[in-house]
């Protein structure tokens, strides 16, 4: 396949049916499982996110790419479990207690995927419990903490605090975003970093299991 394979263009389109179908090709012409990961969809979503930044794409571009990659990545998922290949990072995300919005959290976790993360996607209205659990079941290194309204930003801070009385805080980095979130209070509620879109969140998190969070 040629840098900008067809599956590349495929995921960058939106364009599930033809990005499974490039991918089940892909698989039977013997191409790595890893290589498909890594020369073709992390490309794709990189190049989506960067239409995102530049506002050529929006939010019905990113979750037309965004579906079309889980579409491919479902068929390749199984096949790196069985080899024992480890993804770029294990992230828990999830929209804190008492938020019910969900699309923007849904868009992060598209673009995590995307970029090699292996995601586990709690929902919205999420119990700081709930987060600790599955850092315990996951053995997650990253805790994605999303809110849409004012009033339920301070679940973000009742989560970190909930994490650190569990345990689990130096285990994990905590990254923030969210319509009302800043950096100023990521800072003040103690995360290791704040994104202000799902493109971003990507970058951010690649920083965070580098060792490099801001």
């Amino acid at each position: 396949m040629e840098q900008r394979s067809l599956l590349f263009e495929a995921i960058l389109n939106g364009n599930a049916k033809a990005a499974v179908a490039e991918t089940e090709a892909a698989l039977a012409a013997g191409m790595q499982p890893t290589a498909i990961i890594s020369d073709h969809m992390i490309p794709a979503m990189d190049e989506v996110g960067k239409l995102f930044e530049c506002e050529e794409y929006f939010v019905p571009e990113l979750l037309l790419a965004g579906r079309a990659m889980k579409g491919a990545l479902a068929l390749i998922q199984p096949l790196l479990t069985s080899s024992g290949a480890k993804p770029a990072g294990r992230v828990v995300i999830g929209t804190v207690k008492g938020d019910l919005h969900d699309i923007g959290k849904n868009l992060v976790a598209c673009m995590l995927e995307g970029a090699g993360f292996e995601v586990h996607d709690l929902g919205a209205d999420v119990a700081p419990q709930k987060f600790i659990d599955a850092i315990d079941k996951w053995q997650a290194n990253i805790v994605a903490l999303s809110a849409l309204l004012t009033v339920t930003m301070p679940a973000m801070k009742n989560t970190i605090e909930a994490l650190k009385q569990a345990g689990v805080r130096d285990k994990v980095r905590i990254m923030v975003g969210g319509a009302p979130v800043t950096r100023q209070y990521a800072a003040e509620i103690g995360a290791d970093g704040y994104s202000e879109n799902a493109s971003s969140a990507v970058a951010l998190a690649r920083e965070l299991v580098s060792g490099n969070g801001i």
